[in-house]
């Protein structure tokens, strides 16, 4: 994290986050660190369908068709964020933290981490296999931590 701060200061660039299966965590790691009022724009919890819908202004068909975790709710979690922030980096999650709420088609510790930076925009899909909610949260934080910290250089 204070690498990633590091950077995003040394370059001038500033991030936000949409959060939902991490609560937190992610904006929290890095409000942790001193000097992340230079690069954290904002940080949203829009945990519940009715918040993607509500803040994020997802569209609710998205969720109706392919659910809150799935790729297609991912990209317009982190455009949409990019709308509201206005931040060089926007970095969004959904997943399943579990340890319930699990499918075969969609098991626990099933995330997508979306970042965009300028036009671009990626999401990755990510199956932590830990069936533990706190590791599951963690690792998830690592991973999207990593991709801004790539995205920034």
């Amino acid at each position: 994290m204070k690498t990633l701060t590091k950077l995003l200061t040394k370059k001038k660039l500033k991030i936000s986050f949409a959060e939902s299966c991490t609560g937190g965590l992610l904006s929290s790691s890095i409000t942790s660190i001193s000097g992340a009022s230079k690069i954290f724009d904002l940080g949203l919890i829009t945990y519940s369908n009715q918040a993607k819908i509500k803040i994020l202004k997802i569209n609710k068909n998205i969720i109706k068709k392919y659910g809150a975790v799935s790729h297609e709710c991912c990209a317009a979690m982190v455009k949409n964020l990019s709308r509201i922030s206005k931040a060089n980096i926007n970095v969004s999650i959904t997943g399943i933290a579990g340890p319930k709420g699990g499918t075969k088609q969609k098991p626990v510790g099933l995330v997508f981490i979306g970042l965009k930076k300028g036009k671009k925009i990626q999401i990755n899909k990510c199956i932590f296999k830990s069936k533990n909610r706190s590791s599951i949260q963690k690792a998830t934080v690592r991973k999207a931590l990593n991709l801004a910290l790539r995205a920034a250089k």
